[in-house]
């Protein structure tokens, strides 16, 4: 099944200003569609291509990369192994998992001065020392990062009237409750389903969320596969699984130690890195000082992780029952869980503002007179000014946090929001949004 994704754009910009001088790589997570888009992407775009599978190449397409001093050579032994035959500045060669052949990425350099062709690269796990570690990183490559299906193109894969939230979004006024209530369900199949092609073109096959939870465990089980190859102690597994569980604490920073039941060594920290490599988690650093700048004040040792995939987070809530039965998610859909899951709701603005090539950043400090503390969930930069997010799972109640940021803060600021399932009203300077408005914010 076709799905119209937002990489597809990206290549197209990529084709028309940049691919006589830079190969692009799509990195991101397994099964986020990166090899889709490419495929489909030469298809439509260019006259021939060839596409290398390296997890199934032959060792005759291999042996093409033994001596690519002759590059004539190699375009022809290409075209015979192949049967497909390449056009000058018409053609393009992809290189998928190329992460599996660094020998491959290195070529990318002459490849591209050479400049008959245009090169398409996938990987993921791509930036592992491992993979890197005896080859010249091509300065002739730009990078596109493919994330997980956004609100968007779900909505676009499922009919849904995308362009009418945008239009609530700027109109600023309250739909009413019966629409509220339907556009919050909207989302929450979204946040139930995920944006991985593979559960989104089940649900949309008619499948069972029963069915499509099994497939979102076969794409984690997946992830731990490819942590086992890094590190086999399955410390890595256990830094991904800590997640749900550190943000159901409430806890402002991650740590590692809770994860894995000791405290860290530097070899556990360097796996902490492999983890954000792979690109299944997301990270956002606490500003220590939002109105000097985001990223010149984030500490690096103070930080939250999410998952990269909403659905995928709450299929890992649920990992500890051998399956899940459809009433699960029913319950979900109809917001009656009996937990308290406001952190599944951060999860999902976390994913809509990454999807956004967003960094994420959130701001903790100290209550007077006080062991407690406010906290921030997420800031943005918005021009010379910073916006900041504040994400609640159920009723407004009390927004401490967002009132005294604004007071201390204020010749900073540009927008306080306030995210939650209600319908949309404003108090004083505060914006209060229901969360199906959340992907709009970049638009203020």
């Amino acid at each position: 099944m076709y799905f119209k994704r937002k990489g597809y754009e990206k290549l197209l910009e990529w084709k028309s200003k940049y691919a006589n001088k830079y190969a692009v790589l799509l990195e991101g997570a397994r099964r986020v569609g990166k090899s889709t888009i490419a495929k489909s992407f030469a298809e439509n775009e260019y006259k021939t291509y060839i596409l290398i599978d390296f997890s199934i190449a032959s060792n005759d397409v291999i042996s093409c990369f033994d001596d690519i001093n002759d590059l004539d050579i190699f375009f022809l032994r290409l075209q015979a192994i192949t049967g497909v035959t390449l056009y000058k500045h018409e053609s393009v060669i992809i290189f998928d998992e190329v992460q599996l052949f660094p020998k491959a990425r290195q070529a990318i350099k002459h490849l591209v001065k050479d400049g008959k062709y245009h090169y398409i690269e996938t990987g993921s796990l791509i930036s592992i020392k491992k993979n890197v570690k005896d080859i010249l990183i091509p300065s002739e490559e730009m990078k596109i990062q493919i994330y997980p299906m956004d609100y968007e193109e779900f909505c676009n894969a499922t009919n849904t009237n995308y362009h009418a939230l945008e239009q609530l979004y700027h109109l600023k006024r309250s739909v009413g409750q019966a629409i509220n209530r339907k556009l919050m369900r909207d989302l929450r199949i979204y946040m139930a389903v995920g944006g991985m092609p593979q559960a989104v073109e089940a649900y949309i096959d008619g499948k069972d969320f029963s069915t499509i939870d099994y497939m979102k465990r076969q794409i984690i089980n997946l992830y731990e596969e490819d942590f086992k190859k890094i590190d086999q102690s399955g410390r890595i597994s256990a830094l991904y699984h800590s997640i749900p569980a550190q943000l159901a604490k409430g806890t402002k920073k991650y740590r590692l130690s809770t994860a894995i039941g000791k405290r860290p060594t530097n070899r556990e920290r360097e796996l902490l890195f492999d983890l954000l490599d792979s690109k299944t988690v997301l990270s956002c650093y606490n500003s220590t000082d939002p109105k000097v700048s985001l990223s010149l004040t984030k500490d690096l040792d103070s930080y939250k992780l999410y998952l990269s995939d909403t659905g995928l987070f709450v299929t890992l809530l649920l990992m500890d029952r051998p399956s899940v039965d459809n009433n699960i998610y029913a319950k979900l859909l109809s917001d009656k869980l009996p937990a308290n899951l406001g952190y599944l709701y951060e999860n999902l603005i976390a994913q809509i503002l990454v999807s956004q090539d967003r960094e994420l950043y959130y701001h903790t400090w100290e209550k007077e007179g006080s062991t407690h503390y406010y906290e921030i969930d997420f800031l943005i930069s918005q021009g010379s000014k910073i916006s900041a997010i504040e994400v609640k799972s159920s009723g407004l109640g009390k927004y401490e946090s967002i009132t005294e940021f604004k007071k201390k803060y204020s010749k900073h600021i540009d927008s306080c929001l306030i995210l939650s399932q209600k319908d949309y009203q404003k108090i004083e300077d505060i914006q209060m949004l229901p969360m199906y408005m959340a992907p709009f914010i970049k638009k203020e």
